[in-house]
């Protein structure tokens, strides 16, 4: 779904558990090429590209890559994108999630117990096979370099204005976005869509809860007028009262 101009949310409607998991990564395009933010579960990437053609958009131009934070769900589809690719690809994410991305630190919300609830909560009619590659990709987590580091404040020079948010409790290193040109937020996980409205971050998915409301507050100081969240998707109606609104509750 094109989302302003040079920007875009590709849903990708994904196979998981034995149900549809919907997620909704971005795709910043201009003149030097297509960025996508985040790059969805392992095994995706025949689905990303249909996606991309769907949107008018040429896979051979993208040529970065942002990941907002370390979760399967979002840096899953990277090793493929990067080996698919006929040119090399920038990676950029922050300072913190980096060691996570490239395989040199485990991912923090992957344990030995995280990973028993998951095969214990698969669908009963699951294979063996099938349930133990799913623990196998779980107890090898995909990884790939990263390339560039991103700083709080910075302005990626890209598609009128790319700012990094560094929105920290979900992971200890997420990031968010502002595209100044169309006054959009891509919030990755740090908000999600629910019932049709703008929520807070889930407690049970964040790695330090307090923190990423507290990290809630950096958005005020944006003039936001629509919001991307990876799940959820786009929302459009009533946004900076409802971020207001978020905030606020936190303090109550």
């Amino acid at each position: 779904m094109q989302i302003s101009e040079g920007l875009y949310s590709v849903d990708l409607s994904v196979p998981l558990m034995g149900r549809i998991n919907v997620i909704h990564p971005a795709l910043f395009v201009d003149e030097q090429g297509a960025v996508l933010v985040d790059t969805g579960y392992p095994g995706t990437l025949p689905l990303l590209h249909k996606t991309l053609e769907n949107l008018g958009v040429d896979a051979s131009t993208l040529n970065s890559a942002i990941l907002t934070h370390q979760d399967i769900d979002h840096i899953g589809g990277l090793p493929a994108l990067l080996e698919a690719s006929s040119h090399p690809l920038e990676v950029f994410a922050s300072e913190l999630e980096k060691p996570y991305i490239q395989g040199d630190k485990m991912l923090i919300k992957i344990t030995p117990a995280s990973i028993e609830r998951a095969v214990a909560n698969l669908p009963a009619d699951t294979t063996p096979e099938w349930r133990e590659a799913f623990r196998r990709n779980l107890e090898n987590p995909p990884k790939a370099p990263v390339t560039t580091i991103l700083d709080d404040g910075q302005v990626l020079d890209r598609c009128g204005g790319i700012v990094v948010i560094l929105t920290p409790g979900h992971t200890p290193g997420h990031m968010s976005l502002y595209h100044k040109k169309s006054k959009t937020l891509i919030a990755a996980d740090s908000m999600v869509v629910a019932e049709g409205e703008l929520q807070g971050p889930i407690p049970a998915y964040c790695a330090d809860y307090p923190l990423a409301l507290q990290s809630l507050r950096k958005y005020l100081q944006f003039d936001i007028e629509q919001v991307l969240c990876y799940h959820g998707g786009l929302i459009t109606v009533n946004v900076n009262q409802r971020i207001i609104e978020i905030v606020n509750s936190i303090e109550t």
